[in-house]
């Protein structure tokens, strides 16, 4: 009992000389006034605090004597020659800096920062921004708001909704993509540009951010008053994200792998056949000639001609997407990047830190394929190394989050230095965009990549979360994980629906429950489920290992499971209109298209740490389901097994249940159906959702009839945005809007004149307005009741 109480002692007395001398270093000596903040000379080192906009705080922090950057690219370039104006008042402890919008407070004893609204309502508080001696370490502590919630820093498959009490260790791996922002509901975000690995604790050992090598805190405090807010300042620092192209949002079938261009033909051509919709195909790894691995070349024995592979493609209506990697092995290529000293090492991964390099390596992949006419890239294992995939020690794990990010963070700190070894992803997503965008600009850039970071969002990129395995467990941590993603600011996330590993293998990752895979009714119905959540994902794409995915291999129609996953891309389909429209106010607006309850109803508690249901636009609430109902593994029927989740609804809307047209309050759970063919699926009274119909891709029908449902219950509106689909004349103002505002107490819809137009333009389109009840405007299909207008692009009111 003694040794113990001695110990707190000796740590008492060590943090409080910690504190002491943390304080001591960081008093401010000077101030230097400057239009838009103040510089400061601490007894060791730098501050400088500046108002970037009214809302938005740029802070800079250095040991040494000047600050030397952390050369990241993060940010966009912004003019200077108007800076903000802010007031400054000094009294005997603070510095105050006021925009019309924010209060900053810097205490001249400790050099913290705290950040108050106009009014003087405290959002964060910055208790000691601390370098670790002896090394390149800073360690930023911050003083949370106890009912605060915090989303962000990327996508871990680590089963965590809210950040709050939690441990996260921060770097690129094939299971985890960071992105060095948070997003809180106390009405703010964080912004760190720095390239090095992090480590965010919020629990015994206290509330920090730890860079682990930077040559200074260059970090944002964005104010928002909404998380959507947040993303928008987020945005504007680090640039906003492109239109997708139209096929993008249908239904993308990939598998590892199709082997040959005949097996990619063959199966697109099954799915015309069977009128089954689909949008694109994928063409995995190993397409290239033996032991040549990551080389941009296809093997003439099963790939004899690139251009007619992809021509045929584009006659079936469909697009093809081509896995690229970093690192040629074995061929032409590699020897080209290391004559000319552009790898990084002794590695065969290209220096995509190189103006050059990206350049050279764009090359290869626009002779190979952008010239053949091949639509969209899957940059694959853009850590781009990862340390554990060969690490078999006894013990090793999932849950090994520690020690994955030791190895990895070792690993790529020795390849690419340790102060940018988390930016690889951005400068290789970098390269391929900019060089893609000089080329040609009649096709969108599109890139699936498994990496993310703060900024890449503006060079079009998705991020997957890896090679996940075929398990319920794993299932259930990728919705967290997406919205944590999607909370940072980058829009685009998604999964390999069904899991990338069905089996169980040797090694620590390859851990899947099914080793019969479709054969197995269990992973039947885990696929099942994974569909249903993917179709509410940004990117709708079927991916993985070890069995097959085409939809018929579930089953026949009639069967259950391909019955589900057939309704489920109808529905896809049909939501065309709303999930573009969304995609507009992505680029437009800032928006969030797939996103965390927190988004739209911070103020409800109850929805802080909710990590199975979430926000798809602003009128889906959607519950997938992610515990089995009918299958363990091996087919084993399960018995007595309720086919309802319980779900809950958000206080601030009432709700009405997108198959049943049954009405709900919010700020309640309740018991919803959910049958194999069901996912529960919850509608906010007062939306507008614009619907099409079931087309074979995207743009087989694009005067096609619309219906217009309309769920009563409060006013609302709903923006629709359409342009061409896959250029970027929209850049130049080609596209066009209108608006639907809906008046509840009145029924009456006004629809307001078309603003812009594009070449293709509908002239006129029929909409059928549909006011959903218990019996019209339900489910999936369409509906026969409801009144109908033809719209020219003039005003039109309406009475349903």
């Amino acid at each position: 009992m003694r040794n113990i109480v001695l110990f707190f002692f000796i740590l008492c007395i060590m943090t409080d000389v910690y504190a002491s001398n943390s304080s001591a270093s960081s008093q401010v000596k000077q101030t230097t006034i400057l239009v838009n903040g103040i510089s400061c000379d601490l007894e060791q080192g730098l501050l400088k605090v500046e108002f970037v906009t009214p809302d938005i705080v740029r802070v800079q922090y250095t040991r040494g004597n000047a600050f030397p950057g952390n050369g990241t690219d993060v940010c966009v370039s912004r003019a200077s020659d108007n800076p903000v104006r802010v007031s400054c008042t000094k009294d005997s402890d603070y510095y105050l800096l006021k925009s019309d919008s924010l209060i900053v407070r810097v205490n001249l004893s400790t050099a913290s920062i705290t950040y108050l609204d106009h009014d003087g309502g405290l959002l964060l508080q910055e208790e000691q921004c601390v370098p670790i001696e002896n090394t390149s370490k800073y360690r930023i502590h911050f003083k949370w708001q106890p009912s605060e919630a915090l989303y962000g820093w990327g996508s871990h498959m680590e089963n965590y909704m809210n950040l709050r009490g939690k441990e996260l260790y921060l770097c690129q791996h094939n299971l985890k993509a960071m992105v060095p922002v948070i997003n809180s509901t106390a009405g703010y975000g964080l912004l760190f540009d720095a390239g090095c690995a992090m480590v965010f604790k919020d629990n015994s050992e206290g509330s920090f951010v730890e860079l682990e090598a930077a040559k200074q805190v260059d970090s944002y405090f964005m104010k928002g008053k909404t998380m959507d807010a947040v993303v928008a300042n987020y945005r504007l620092l680090t640039g906003n994200s492109p239109m997708m192209p139209l096929y993008l949002f249908g239904y993308i079938q990939s598998k590892e792998r199709y082997i040959s261009s005949d097996d990619l033909i063959n199966t697109l051509k099954e799915y015309r056949q069977r009128r089954i919709p689909i949008d694109m195909i994928v063409q995995d790894w190993n397409y290239w000639p033996e032991g040549q691995w990551g080389n941009m070349s296809m093997n003439p024995t099963f790939y004899p001609d690139k251009k007619k592979l992809a021509d045929e493609i584009h006659s079936l209506h469909a697009k093809l997407m081509i896995s690229i990697w970093p690192n040629a092995t074995n061929c032409p290529q590699y020897e080209d990047f290391k004559k000319k000293g552009l790898l990084l090492g002794e590695t065969p991964v290209y220096d995509a830190f190189n103006p050059s390099a990206r350049k050279l390596y764009w090359s290869y992949a626009k002779k190979a394929f952008f010239d053949n006419g091949f639509d969209a890239w899957w940059c694959d294992s853009s850590e781009p190394l990862d340390a554990d995939w060969t690490f078999m020690k006894e013990g090793y794990g999932f849950d090994s989050h520690k020690q994955r990010w030791e190895l990895n963070t070792n690993l790529l700190d020795s390849v690419l230095g340790a102060e940018r070894s988390q930016l690889y992803s951005l400068y290789h997503a970098m390269g391929i965009y900019e060089n893609q965008r000089s080329t040609n600009e009649d096709k969108r850039v599109v890139n699936l990549t498994r990496s993310g970071y703060a900024g890449q969002q503006r060079y079009s990129t998705i991020t997957w979360n890896g090679d996940t395995r075929a398990s319920w467990q794993s299932f259930a941590q990728m919705i967290p994980a997406g919205l944590n993603f999607m909370a940072t600011g980058c829009p685009y996330w998604t999964i390999d629906i069904g899991a990338f590993f069905t089996r169980k293998g040797p090694q620590w990752f390859w851990k899947g429950d099914y080793n019969k895979g479709v054969a197995d009714m269990g992973y039947r119905e885990l696929y099942t489920r994974m569909f249903q959540y993917g179709a509410f994902l940004p990117m709708f794409r079927s991916h993985g290992s070890d069995t097959p995915r085409e939809v018929w291999r579930f089953g026949k129609p009639g069967d259950p499971f391909y019955d589900s996953l057939i309704e489920m891309i109808n529905m896809r389909y049909r939501l065309l209109p709303y999930i573009y429209s969304l995609a507009g106010k992505v680029h437009r607006e800032n928006y969030t298209m797939t996103r965390a309850l927190a988004f739209d109803f911070a103020k409800d508690v109850q929805v802080a740490d909710l990590k199975d249901e979430f926000m798809f636009g602003q009128a889906l609430l959607v519950a997938p389901v992610t515990t089995p109902m009918y299958y363990s593994v091996d087919s084993h029927p399960l018995e007595k097994v309720d086919k309802t989740r319980r779900v809950y609804l958000p206080d601030g809307a009432d709700w009405i249940d997108f198959w049943t047209g049954e009405k709900y309050k919010g700020g309640q759970w309740i018991v919803s159906e959910a049958p194999i063919n069901k996912i529960p699926l919850l509608v906010r009274q007062g939306s507008i959702i614009p619907m099409g119909p079931v087309m074979q891709y995207t743009s087989e029908k694009t005067d096609a009839d619309w219906e217009i449902r309309v769920y009563p219950g409060a006013n609302s509106s709903f923006t629709v945005y359409e342009d061409e689909g896959d250029n970027y004349n929209y850049e130049k103002g080609k596209s066009s809007s209108f608006e639907i505002v809906w008046n509840d107490k009145n029924n009456t819809l006004i629809i307001s004149d078309r603003k812009g137009e594009y070449p293709g333009m509908p002239v006129s389109r029929k909409l059928r307005f549909v006011k959903v009840n218990e019996k019209s405007g339900i489910g999936v299909k369409e509906s026969i009741e409801g009144k109908v207008v033809e719209y020219k692009g003039k005003y039109l009111k309406i009475k349903i």
